[in-house]
């Protein structure tokens, strides 16, 4: 499932190349994985590619978007319009990829009502109502970290369920939820790690008990 989000963004890049067939060894290497399991991931679709051609682009494109649910729009709602809230609206990528922003909500009453392209700052207390009349399918959360477990709680009360957390924040959704984290400094922290190692930074302590290597 992780991986097919990434398929689909390297067979985009190819028919906008005008590239009509791919090799599973070609799609390997895009994707950064290897071609056995690109044609394992696809068969799973019931797509086998041609021996000697390899798998046509548009029809696999298809088949993805399928599975994925990109045949039709899922409206989404931002709760939190701070700096991160207004970057997300203001991003086109969201609604170009079949998420449409459709509402933007914050519980602070100097932002209500204040527009933001096309759209005006909703109240969070009109949640329910923003839900049911622009048939909102993803909450993204774009608070402050304390406020963000209310926030979660609010959205599923409201029945939105497929919520993108990035709030600093550990939160928790019931089962019937779908929730998503994007962490920033977690990330960022990551790439930290790697850049001390190429740096000859420290290095991970030896497992505990293990004597270390005399020479």
């Amino acid at each position: 499932m992780a991986r097919l989000p990434v398929y689909l963004r390297c067979l985009v890049e190819q028919a906008n190349d005008k590239t009509t067939t791919i090799s599973s060894e070609r799609l390997a290497e895009l994707a950064g994985v290897n071609a056995a399991k690109v044609r394992k991931d696809l068969s799973y679709l019931g797509s086998y590619g041609t021996r000697g051609v390899g798998y046509d682009v548009e029809y696999l494109l298809f088949q993805m978007s399928r599975e994925l649910g990109l045949t039709q729009d899922w409206p989404v709602a931002i709760v939190g319009v701070g700096n991160l809230g207004q970057a997300l609206a203001n991003y086109g990528g969201f609604g170009d990829r079949g998420f449409p922003v459709v509402a933007l909500v914050d519980a602070d009453p100097s932002k209500v009502g204040t527009a933001h392209g096309k759209l005006s700052v909703r109240h969070i207390d009109d949640l329910p109502d923003i839900a049911r009349e622009l048939h909102v399918s993803i909450g993204i959360i774009a608070t402050p970290a304390v406020a963000a477990q209310d926030v979660a709680d609010r959205l599923v009360a409201a029945g939105i369920t497929s919520i993108l957390n990035f709030a600093p924040a550990i939160i928790s959704v019931p089962p019937e939820a779908s929730l998503r984290k994007v962490d920033l400094a977690l990330e960022l922290q990551i790439l930290s790690f790697y850049q001390q190692q190429r740096a000859g930074g420290p290095h991970l302590p030896e497992p505990s008990g293990t004597a270390p290597a005399r020479s």
